[in-house]
């Protein structure tokens, strides 16, 4: 799996433990925080300043003392990715579909581009030119997407069940990249399989928990969650979330307990 960015780092520390310090960390104890994990005071500062320019944190001093808070954007990307990263859908075929139908003009070719990548990473697959599918579990967070970025106008969206005529599941390997999903779930679980559940000390739990979450995170939005029937037999989806949900259960708690240390110095 790539190693981790300081950039997507950022994004992981927010999502698992920013919201519960009030959304704002003094960039001081962010560059303590994930100096934990190896990333140096400028890689820090560098990547908050990148946050800052694409919208997802806001600088924001506190009491004299210079800090980042999340931005309104970044608060609805982050509960939307809640409901991806930290819930196990229980999908049955007879949920049934969303469909994503659009056009977008030529002369807004770069909107096409910018559609078709976030339906891309909310795990749709594509059916036909403009006809992009995924399970109904997905439709709202698509719509949520679509409406952040002002990309609505050009989408119809439409809730469907499959009714003929190929052999569905050999549909869904045609829609999807399920070998992709497969190898990465192969990678997760060969890196965190043997991860040390019962780290030294807090600060240890911390730096694992946080890597785990930064590799799992984009899980998720590569696999578009289908129902079982649907997936290969020998599907590694279901160890790798094990393996996952049993280092958030034993390890993020000690971790916001060392994150609290920190910030309260």
């Amino acid at each position: 799996m790539k190693a981790p960015t300081p950039r997507s780092l950022i994004v992981s520390f927010f999502g698992a433990y920013g919201r519960e310090l009030g959304g704002w960390i003094a960039v001081a104890d962010l560059v303590t925080l994930l100096g934990r994990l190896g990333v140096d005071a400028p890689a820090v500062r560098s990547a908050v300043s990148r946050q800052k320019q694409r919208g997802f944190l806001q600088a924001r001093q506190a009491d004299g003392v210079a800090g980042y808070s999340l931005s309104p954007e970044a608060e609805e990307i982050l509960a939307d990715g809640d409901r991806r990263i930290y819930l196990r859908q229980d999908v049955q075929l007879s949920d049934g579909w969303v469909l994503a139908v659009f056009s977008v003009p030529e002369t807004e070719r770069h909107r096409r581009h910018l559609l078709r990548s976030r339906l891309s990473r909310l795990g749709f697959g594509t059916t036909a030119p403009g006809v992009w599918i995924a399970p109904s579990h997905l439709a709202e967070e698509a719509r949520h997407t679509l409406e952040r970025l002002e990309l609505a106008e050009y989408v119809d969206l439409f809730h469907a069940d499959y009714l003929a005529y190929a052999d569905l599941r050999d549909s869904a390997a045609r829609w999807w990249d399920l070998g992709a999903v497969q190898a990465g779930y192969a990678e997760f679980s060969a890196q965190f399989l043997k991860t040390e559940a019962d780290a030294a000390d807090d600060a240890d739990a911390f730096a694992t928990y946080l890597l785990a979450l930064d590799a799992w995170r984009r899980m998720p939005y590569r696999d578009p969650g289908l129902p079982p029937e649907l997936l290969p037999d020998d599907w590694r989806g279901t160890q790798a979330a094990d393996i996952f949900f049993g280092l958030h259960d034993r390890l993020r708690g000690r971790g916001l307990r060392y994150v609290k240390s920190v910030v309260s110095r």
